[in-house]
């Protein structure tokens, strides 16, 4: 039986865990998530637990139990703490800023690049060089914080781009001179 859709989730004092067939809201601190649970998948709340269980040991609905336990243990944790990513701006003359709800940031090329915050993402910038993405919802954070870094990803030689605050950039050793013989 898999490991972690076994383990019962645990919910905190303020969430409220609603269930309507195969569909799950959680509603918290930090906002209400909703999602669909695979119909295969059987979903009980009891009391400040929930536990989800699996018809049979068939591949798929092995693979289905630990996700269906993760996908909502992370809707619980959305809306009690939030989710959030840091994000790195290096290189010389790059630099964000914040003005309302507009993220304006100049990362070398000859125009600025702008993007918006949207209801359920929150951008926070601290100094002229990192963005904080945070959110209730997991997914959304993730995808919005690449969609930041896709605007320059780091490039290998000078590590001049926009990275992950834990992300490890490989350096690559630039060109040596033309050799004389």
């Amino acid at each position: 039986m898999s490991r972690i859709g076994r383990m019962p989730i645990t919910v905190p004092e303020g969430v409220d865990v609603k269930l309507d067939g195969n569909t799950i809201t959680v509603k918290g601190k930090n906002g209400t998530l909703t999602r669909d649970i695979h119909p295969a998948m059987t979903v009980a709340v009891e009391g400040n637990t929930i536990t989800v269980t699996r018809p049979n040991d068939e591949k798929q609905n092995r693979a289905l139990h630990g996700l269906s336990r993760t996908l909502i243990n992370n809707m619980v944790i959305g809306v009690t703490e939030g989710y959030k990513k840091v994000l790195e701006v290096n290189g010389v003359g790059y630099r964000v800023q914040k003005q309302g709800k507009t993220l304006t940031m100049n990362l070398g090329y000859s125009h600025p690049v702008i993007v918006e915050e949207t209801d359920d993402i929150k951008i926070d910038v601290e100094g002229t060089n990192k963005i904080i993405i945070s959110g209730p919802d997991k997914q959304k954070v993730g995808q919005f914080a690449a969609e930041v870094r896709e605007k320059r990803p780091p490039e290998p030689y000078k590590g001049k781009g926009i990275k992950y605050a834990d992300e490890v950039i490989r350096r690559k050793e630039g060109k040596t001179g033309a050799k004389k013989k």
